[in-house]
């Protein structure tokens, strides 16, 4: 807020103004509060705070005016005659989500840790639900990886977790690569892994085992942020409980609240749009259970192999599972097959504008918001002009997505456009300081973040 004595300053000019002997017209009279009203705003506004508060609305009050003038629409079809590379041929971009180290850590307090054992599982079993947090805007991932932490007596706020991971409020989307990366340099002892393609089964014996399931899943809003906005987003949950019975699983959900429920069949729905990502955080004590819990799926590659497996089988069960199309492109694009990834991703999107012609919502809008294996398979595979419609796309929805702005820069830079490319990068990394990627893009061709 600005200091007393401004705001005092400023309504004392007025009222002197208005006291003089000489008249003053009305306009003129309104001229001036007008005036000193704006100045008192643009002195609010320098307030840290209020700016954190504000900017982010301003940005969805300017992507829904743009949507008034460029409608949403479905997710570009594939180019059968997408523009390859002409240039000499990049090294894969380094995308690490290394992020800057050396942020204050909170305090963790050692606990007990419980006897584990990963068979036979009850037919219900329920962990201590963790100290709930209601999440800040576009927090959930920070808000939901600190109620999970808290289950091994870590002390902090999703505030915490956020100054690393998305230092501006309106960021809209954290990583697992992120979660893990925290958890790995900031919560004291504690290790953390993600892997893909779970199960129901596999959920249910890692919560009887001790072991609390963070996963990403969707949500639906009930807030339209543009216009023919499919209401769908991404939403990160806390699984802590389960109940055959009921056919339910509970969690912890930063928005909703704690102690939510979701039926199995829904869950794993709900559950696939991500590839079935899940992420477990563990005391360095524990990895043997953990280890011995998931199998070969405690193997990156092994595990990765299996959800491709499983993404294959379901497009060979249901030629028509746009969502199975989608996951087989993103475990292609895990093995570095980046042409069968685009054709996979291909196929995809043809079926998902079938599905959208059919009233049903297909690929969601901002599916690309949080899933970038098509901007790494067609980039890699040549195919530019995919690339371009599909970052274009994503930006017009979310424009400030540090990857969407990362992967267009790249796709410029092949067309030749390099300082195109490096206005991109800049932009990637003002949404997101902490963006190693943009740094790593700017480095490439010799520019100073």
């Amino acid at each position: 807020m600005p200091c007393k004595w401004q705001v005092s300053k400023i309504l004392r000019e007025v009222i002197r103004h208005m006291r003089k002997k000489r008249k003053i017209s009305p306009l003129a009279a309104l001229s001036l509060v007008l005036s000193s009203l704006v100045i008192l705003a643009v002195l609010i506004y320098q307030n840290p705070a209020v700016k954190t508060r504000l900017d982010w609305r301003i940005d969805i009050a300017r992507t829904y005016l743009r949507s008034v003038f460029n409608p949403a629409e479905a997710m570009p079809a594939p180019n059968t005659n997408s523009q390859a590379a002409t240039s000499t041929p990049l090294p894969p971009p380094t995308l690490t989500a290394t992020l800057v180290p050396n942020q204050p850590t909170p305090t963790v307090t050692p606990t007990v840790a419980p006897t584990l054992t990963p068979t036979p599982i009850p037919a219900a079993f329920s962990l201590p639900a963790p100290e709930w947090e209601k999440q800040g805007p576009n927090n959930c991932g920070p808000a939901t990886l600190a109620i999970y932490l808290r289950h091994y007596g870590w002390v902090g706020s999703e505030k915490d977790i956020a100054a690393v991971l998305k230092p501006l409020e309106e960021d809209r989307n954290v990583n697992p690569e992120e979660l893990v990366y925290y958890v790995r340099n900031h919560a004291g002892w504690l290790q953390a892994e993600f892997r893909v393609g779970g199960t129901v089964t596999l959920m249910k014996q890692l919560i009887a085992a001790g072991f609390p399931v963070m996963i990403e899943e969707s949500f639906y809003s009930e807030t339209s942020y543009w216009t023919n906005d499919d209401f769908w987003a991404a939403h990160y949950f806390l699984l802590t409980s389960y109940d055959d019975a009921a056919q339910l699983l509970t969690g912890q959900d930063s928005f909703h609240g704690p102690n939510q429920t979701i039926s199995y069949a829904t869950f794993d729905k709900e559950w696939k749009f991500f590839n079935r990502v899940f992420l477990l955080v563990y005391r360095p004590e524990q990895e043997e259970t953990l280890k011995a819990i998931l199998g070969d799926d405690w193997n990156p590659d092994t595990n990765r192999q299996h959800a491709l497996d499983t993404a294959k089988a379901e497009t060979q069960a249901n030629p028509e599972d746009t969502l199975a199309w989608f996951n087989l492109g993103s475990n292609q694009v895990y093995f570095g097959n980046y042409s069968e990834a685009s054709t996979a991703y291909d196929r995809a999107r043809e079926l998902s504008l079938q599905q959208q012609r059919k009233g049903q919502l297909g690929l969601p809008q901002r599916m690309l918001r949080y899933q970038f294996g098509p901007f790494f398979a067609y980039f890699h595979s040549g195919q530019l002009d995919d690339l371009m419609a599909l970052t274009e796309y994503t930006l017009q929805y979310t424009p400030n997505s540090e990857e969407a702005l990362l992967w267009h820069g790249w796709g410029l830079y092949r067309l030749g456009k390099e300082q195109e490319a490096i206005s991109e990068w800049r932009k990637a990394l003002e949404a997101n300081p902490n963006y190693s990627d943009a740094v790593y893009a700017l480095n490439f061709v010799g520019v100073t973040p």
